[in-house]
């Protein structure tokens, strides 16, 4: 099994910035995409941001020129690093990895979710 935790979320201003990390753990043979999820309570989990593993980055509309997703192979970590904060973006991010696994279920696919990290921001 696959384990993501997130970190970084808190409470900024109107206009400021916070970056989120997201470490995937456990018996991981590859990762293809990563990416950063956001819901808040009684609507639907939307797409923030997603890595592929070569890199090419996808962003919601509401996010784009704002947010930037990267990430660190070496370390199975991906980061959002959240720009120009508006109280709109206030909810839980969550993070997601799919990839194949290794050890007694060498080769089969995974899709793991992390536990959620809040940001809120006030105006």
């Amino acid at each position: 099994q696959v384990q993501l935790v997130e970190s970084g979320g808190g409470l900024v201003q109107a206009g400021g910035s916070l970056r989120l990390s997201c470490a995937a753990s456990g018996s991981i043979l590859s990762i293809n995409a990563m990416g950063w999820y956001r819901q808040a309570p009684g609507k639907q989990r939307e797409l923030v941001a997603v890595i592929t593993g070569g890199g090419t980055t996808n962003y919601a509309d509401s996010v784009k020129g704002r947010f930037t997703i990267s990430r660190d192979n070496a370390k199975n970590t991906v980061y959002l690093q959240m720009n120009s904060l508006k109280p709109e973006d206030t909810t839980v991010y969550y993070c997601d990895a799919e990839g194949r696994l290794s050890g007694s279920y060498y080769g089969s696919g995974f899709h793991s979710w992390g536990q959620g990290t809040q940001v809120t921001v006030a105006s």
